[in-house]
């Protein structure tokens, strides 16, 4: 196990190997940063040139009844295969920020669920911005639960504070930073239990583990596409809302894509009586088109092969971080239990940015790696089981031993860009 020949062997042995091929990748380079922006799909690449040269460029706006209207539903009812959703309840378009806006709003003004705010410390920010804009205007307060450590959620506690403070809550399924997982079905049904609703976020979780919201008893969902869906910079979230709700909320964006029939030009709004009336300006085509090529992608490789792979990868990985890296001076900050966990692997240590820049300097040892940082020591390494192999996690625990046993680290500023 602790040598390259066994990764190359396991990466012989892949079933999952082939889809590798079906994505964009630079000479020289290992890219572990999936859970932050997917990998491009060569397919994407050409349906979004048809898109632009036949669909845009000869068929202008004939392609909206030739091409266009169908297709933000066509994409997602491929998210409610994957999700195990119902068709009508899932809409594509918009960013996660705004979808959560428009879902938390709804459901404060529902009179279903008590007008209370609640999340936690590992929430992503965004998420939080959002939550405390609303209360801000709806003259609430968020409760924020806070733990004693910022990698995972202490379970009993956000039970017990559900529970004295029943109303909306908002979690997200994998937490950014460590890559914990929270037991979905369990506060589902608890939440239910207490008079509550919770608001998941999927965004570093879809396309990498499998989701069943049927099963888990989800009620409503958001979730970005251009982490492991591998959608594209920027493009369309989902919100799901399952179909029990859906006539009881209402849309506080009301655009003329909400609109039951947008294209009578009525001045009186008529909201759709589907997930529909979540619509508001016109869809997105281009990032639309590029979607499709991701979803697709993890269709056929199936959710379950993915997240196995996925489970196996990390638990290589975590075991040669545990023998060779832990003397070193890093901690894991990731789960070890592979239920307890995403599919991103922490770890921690004092030299975090520096040794983060050493990784991307091709210079060092001829390979440019690319994990990501997260403030303030945390290094974040996305497995993405479509395209990461075995022998990228072994050759990059090797560099990471160089740069640390070296000292090549202390040869980098302090200075961050915007985007670390």
């Amino acid at each position: 196990m602790n040598d390259r020949h066994y990764a190359l062997k396991r990466d012989a042995e892949d079933p999952l190997q082939s889809f590798r091929n079906a994505f964009y990748h630079n000479p020289n380079e290992i890219y572990l940063d999936g859970n932050s922006l997917g990998k491009l799909p060569l397919r994407a690449q050409e349906k979004v040139g048809e898109a632009l040269t036949e669909e845009w460029g000869k068929t202008l706006i004939g392609s909206w009844n030739a091409h266009w209207l169908d297709r933000p539903k066509r994409i997602a009812s491929k998210y409610a295969r994957l999700l195990h959703l119902n068709s009508e309840e899932i809409i594509l378009g918009e960013s996660t920020s705004v979808r959560l806006y428009q879902v938390i709003h709804a459901l404060l003004h529902c009179d279903q669920f008590p007008k209370h705010l609640g999340t936690d410390s590992l929430q992503f920010p965004s998420d939080l911005y959002i939550l405390e804009g609303i209360a801000k205007n709806e003259s609430l307060e968020v409760s924020i639960l806070s733990y004693s450590q910022e990698t995972h959620a202490e379970v009993e506690l956000l039970k017990k504070t559900i529970q004295d403070k029943p109303g909306i809550y908002c979690l997200s399924l994998v937490s950014y930073k460590s890559g914990y997982r929270y037991p979905l079905k369990k506060l589902n049904q608890w939440a239910s239990k207490h008079n509550s609703i919770i608001v998941w976020d999927f965004s570093h979780a879809v396309g990498a583990i499998s989701i069943d919201c049927k099963a888990t008893e989800t009620l409503v969902a958001v979730g970005c596409t251009y982490k492991y869906m591998n959608g594209g910079p920027g493009s369309p979230a989902f919100l799901y809302v399952n179909k029990k709700l859906i006539s009881s909320l209402s849309n506080p964006i009301k655009g003329w894509f909400g609109h039951r029939f947008p294209f009578s030009f009525s001045s009186q709004f008529d909201p759709s009586q589907s997930i529909e009336r979540f619509g508001s300006g016109t869809p997105s085509i281009l990032s639309l088109t590029a979607v499709e090529a991701g979803v697709d992608l993890v269709l056929e490789a199936g959710i379950l092969s993915i997240e196995q792979k996925s489970k196996a990868q990390s638990d290589y990985f975590i075991s040669l971080i545990e023998t060779e890296l832990l003397p070193l001076g890093f901690s894991i900050e990731t789960p070890t239990h592979p239920q307890e966990r995403g599919s991103h692997v922490s770890i921690s240590h004092k030299a975090a940015w520096h040794i983060c820049l050493a990784l991307q300097d091709e210079k060092v040892q001829g390979v440019k790696i690319i994990p990501d940082f997260r403030p303030s020591h945390f290094i974040r390494f996305g497995i993405t089981p479509l395209y990461t192999r075995y022998v990228d996690l072994w050759d990059t625990v090797q560099k990471l031993i160089f740069i640390v046993t070296s000292n090549t680290f202390k040869n980098y500023s302090d200075q961050q860009p915007i985007v670390p």
